[in-house]
């Protein structure tokens, strides 16, 4: 019993140590600068749009050779439509990363089958504006009014809201690296299986003694049987 205890703690321990090391494992690629020295994921954007219109503009270095990658990339990395994006996303298995506006990334990764997340921080800092007609007396009154809600919190509150408290993939942290995980059964199954082994091996071991201990005390007791039987045949 002790040696089955010793095993049980040895193998708990080993089996916690290979999981926490596994679920610390950090993805190959944590930011653009990790994009940009490798080439066997291809990254690709919006054929279209503003995160294409960022790179192309860009003058950091960086970003430059990311451009570059990415205009000559055969075939092409570029998609037509964000949904395209996505699909294409799932179906690389992790071989293609999707560049596009941290928003609708943010969203996304909050919408069911919740099989995509961020990477990275932003590569920029943009907002977004409320267009009024050129000279529009509306203009003054409209930035005030969306200055006074992001100083009072209320763009933030209206993010977490429709982003994540009513997201589809649990809370914001949900999916980060660093979550707490807990062992399950099949993380410790090893030790069934010593027990199991070892539960086998202790009746195959009784089994050949009990048959061991029969043939002995047989042998012996056919012995006993021919004793007597030669002592009468002498009276006789």
């Amino acid at each position: 019993w002790w040696f089955f205890t010793l095993i049980i703690i040895s193998s708990y321990t080993a089996n916690l140590a290979a999981f926490l090391t596994v679920e610390r494992m950090v993805s190959p690629i944590e930011s653009a600068k990790d994009l940009a020295k490798q080439t066997e994921i291809p990254y690709g954007t919006l054929e279209a749009g503003s995160t294409k219109e960022f790179f192309s503009r860009s003058k950091i270095a960086v970003f430059e050779k990311m451009w570059t990658y990415m205009k000559s990339a055969e075939p092409s990395v570029f998609v037509r439509t964000t949904e395209e994006g996505m699909i294409r996303v799932r179906k690389s298995k992790g071989k293609y990363a999707y560049l596009l506006e941290s928003t609708m990334n943010e969203y996304i990764e909050q919408r069911k089958p919740c099989d995509t997340m961020k990477v990275g921080g932003n590569l920029g800092s943009k907002g977004y504006g409320i267009a009024t007609p050129k000279g529009s007396a509306l203009r003054g009154p409209v930035n005030l009014a969306v200055l006074k809600l992001s100083e009072q919190g209320v763009l933030d509150k209206l993010k977490s809201k429709w982003w994540y408290d009513k997201g589809e993939c649990g809370s914001k942290d949900s999916g980060s690296k660093d979550k707490t995980s807990a062992l399950s059964l099949s993380n410790v199954a090893g030790v069934s299986y010593i027990l199991i082994g070892g539960l086998g091996l202790a009746m195959l071991v009784a089994l050949i003694e009990f048959c061991y201990k029969s043939r002995s005390e047989s042998k012996r007791m056919k012995g006993f049987c021919l004793i007597p039987q030669q002592s009468i045949n002498e009276a006789i």
